[in-house]
């Protein structure tokens, strides 16, 4: 187990070092609720890697990677627990062709520690042989105001209740990162939870840093045009812009395919792994890539 790092210098160092590319601004972040034990709230466009930075921490520091992804209708009992009714059933009809077995026992029996399946909030405040784990609530936006009131309460004192066990309490409490796409406002009072940082699309020299750290295989060329042609993308009204994992997928797509530059023809061929909508792919069809591609190279011409 890493031990937590002890500055932003060594906390954006210790993020590099799984390939996760990040400012002043956010190590400051990161750093913060590592030291004083918040959940860290990230909001953003989807594909600005907000979810990779629970996976960057949950590798550096050597902890468990515990996921809850939400959505429409998740409830605290789905992401709390349940009870194996499958082995349960299997268990009491045994019961009944076994003699001495009262009701009372069996009962006991049914809703105990081997018929309870833990799901991601209850994993996370159960010891962990590692250390507290890194908890990720991805996408809260997707779920409704019922399952954030919860969420605060189970967060504001890292405790979850079964009622047939009673409650259980985080030895040490997990690390917390929740993300949101921002669908839909997340109430005020679950952010005034966390530490709170939007995580914006990076500009051209940090989406360069962020492709050399997660796409090495690519040319310098290459993927300057692809950064400068993304960015310049990213200015159209699109329906669904591309976000860093799209930039990330398609220089690696075009490696695959040996390009050692970006040209119009290529870059029709290959819109579906930045773009992942029909009537955005639609919009750039004939000269709008050669005006986008052109717009793009002439800002990587020295002045």
């Amino acid at each position: 187990m890493t031990a937590i790092p002890d500055s932003i210098d060594a906390t954006q160092a210790l993020l590099a070092g799984q390939g996760y590319v990040c400012g002043r601004a956010l190590g400051t972040v990161v750093f913060l609720a590592l030291k004083l034990g918040r959940p860290l709230f990230l909001e953003g466009e989807a594909g600005v890697g907000k979810t990779e930075i629970a996976k960057a921490l949950a590798a550096a520091l050597d902890r468990r990677l515990i996921r809850l992804q939400c959505y429409e209708g998740l409830d605290a009992a789905s992401a709390v627990y349940e009870w194996n009714f499958a082995a349960q059933m299997v268990a009491i009809r045994t019961a009944e062709v076994t003699e001495g077995t009262d009701r009372e026992t069996l009962t006991d029996e049914l809703f105990s520690e081997r018929f309870l399946i833990r799901r991601p909030l209850l994993e996370a405040m159960s010891p962990q042989p590692g250390g507290a784990p890194v908890l990720l609530i991805d996408e809260i936006d997707r779920t409704d105001e019922p399952f954030e009131a919860f969420l605060l309460e189970a967060l504001s004192d890292y405790q979850v209740t079964i009622p047939e066990l009673g409650t259980v309490r985080a030895p040490v409490p997990p690390i917390v990162i929740l993300t949101s796409n921002r669908t839909r406002e997340v109430h005020d009072a679950l952010k005034r939870r966390c530490l709170y940082h939007w995580v914006d699309y990076p500009d051209f020299d940090r989406e360069m840093e962020i492709l050399r750290a997660r796409a090495p295989e690519a040319t310098e060329r290459l993927s300057r045009e692809v950064v400068a042609f993304v960015q310049s993308l990213r200015t159209e009204d699109l329906f669904k812009k591309p976000g860093v994992a799209e930039t990330i997928d398609w220089a690696k797509c075009l490696v695959a395919l040996d390009a050692v530059e970006l040209s119009p023809a290529i870059i029709a061929d290959t819109l579906g792994a930045i773009l992942k909508y029909q009537d955005d792919i639609a919009k750039l069809q004939g000269s709008e890539v050669k005006r986008l591609l052109d717009q793009a190279k002439a800002k990587l011409e020295p002045a």
